[in-house]
C-alpha cells in the first residue's frame, strides 16, 4: 500500500513565464492587470502586478487561479454549471476563494494539471486572452525544451 503520490506541480521558471507572457499581452490591449500562477496544490508559484492595475483585483486574480486549478476547468464554466443548478448557483459563490466569472485557466499540459493562471483587471475576455497567453508560453517552454532534448539525442548517436 502506498502512503504517498506524487503530484505534478509547475516549475518556478515555467510560472514566471507564464505571468510575463500575461502582462505582456495585457500591454498589447493597454490593460492594466494582476496575475497569478498557482501549482496543482492551490499554492502561490507567481505573480505579477502592474502599476496602476486594482488593488482589489490582486486576490481576484490570485483566487482565479486557485478556483481554474482546483477545479480542473475555465472559471467563466461556471456559468454553465449553475443554469441547471439552482441549489449551486445558491451555494457555490459563498465558498471562500471561489470565482465564477471569466479569467481563470486550468494549467494542463499534454495531459499533466500543473495548476492554474488567474488574471484580473480587464474584461472577462481580456483577462481569459492573456491568462490564455501565459498557458500558450509554458506550452512554448515544453516545446522548445522537447526539441533541445531531441537535438541532444541527435548528437549522442
Amino acid at each position: 500500500m502506498n502512503i504517498s503520490v506524487e503530484q505534478n506541480v509547475i516549475d518556478w521558471r515555467a510560472a514566471q513565464a507564464a505571468v510575463t507572457a500575461a502582462v505582456d499581452k495585457a500591454e498589447q490591449s493597454d490593460i492594466k492587470i494582476n496575475v497569478a500562477v498557482v501549482d496543482s496544490g492551490g499554492n502561490l508559484a507567481a505573480f505579477l502586478r502592474m502599476p496602476g492595475a486594482f488593488l482589489h483585483s490582486i486576490d481576484i486574480a490570485i483566487d482565479k487561479a486557485y478556483t481554474s486549478a482546483s477545479f480542473g476547468f475555465p472559471t467563466s464554466q461556471w456559468q454553465e454549471i449553475f443554469a441547471d443548478e439552482e441549489m449551486l448557483k445558491l451555494g457555490m459563490p459563498n465558498r471562500d476563494r471561489l470565482v465564477v466569472f471569466g479569467g481563470g485557466l486550468p494549467l494542463t499540459i499534454e495531459n499533466m494539471h500543473l495548476g492554474g493562471i488567474g488574471v484580473s483587471g480587464g474584461s472577462a475576455d481580456q483577462d481569459a486572452d492573456c491568462a490564455q497567453a501565459g498557458i500558450d508560453a509554458v506550452r512554448s517552454l515544453l516545446e522548445k525544451q522537447a526539441s533541445n532534448a531531441g537535438r541532444s539525442a541527435g548528437m549522442s548517436n
